[in-house]
């Protein structure tokens, strides 16, 4: 039996908040990435987002890349789990490949477009562009931390 404990109760101790993400790295059979442009801060990324309480991780990845994109999904493997350590942000991310649809905006994003691994590595930082390189190379899971801006190295 798993017992939750107040913070009161922990005299001090604050409880670790944590939120979980999903993102799809979504692959085309000419190996181009899907990535998004983001609305809020101009950023390319990889579509996602925050995984709401009452559906899947695959649930969650379907949902994120369709309503960002536009593109439906075919939900694969376990790519990478990715812990943001300065906002407490841990991301799943599936390799999916497409299905259907067809590109477009939304709310969250300004720009769509299939990038080669190349140009993912020259318009991403380096904490989002790995998240869509890892999922090419096939060792996954990988497991890595990062403080929003660089990754962190194991020690």
């Amino acid at each position: 039996m798993l017992l939750y404990m107040s913070n009161s109760a922990r005299e001090g101790q604050s409880t670790p908040l944590h939120s979980v993400s999903v993102a799809g790295a979504v692959v085309r059979e000419d190996g181009r990435l899907l990535a998004i442009r983001r609305a809020d801060n101009g950023t390319w990324e990889l579509p996602g987002g925050v995984l709401e309480l009452s559906e899947s991780p695959e649930a969650g990845v379907r949902r994120e890349v369709l309503e960002e994109t536009g593109i439906h999904v075919e939900v694969g493997e376990l790519s990478g789990v990715y812990k943001n350590t300065g906002r407490g942000i841990v991301a799943l991310v599936f390799r999916c490949k497409p299905s259907a649809g067809t590109e477009r905006t939304s709310d969250e994003s300004t720009a769509v477009a299939w990038l080669t691994p190349e140009e993912v590595a020259e318009r991403m930082s380096e904490v989002y562009a790995v998240r869509l390189l890892d999922a090419l190379d096939g060792d996954g899971p990988h497991v890595r931390s990062h403080d929003g801006r660089r990754l962190i190295t194991a020690q």
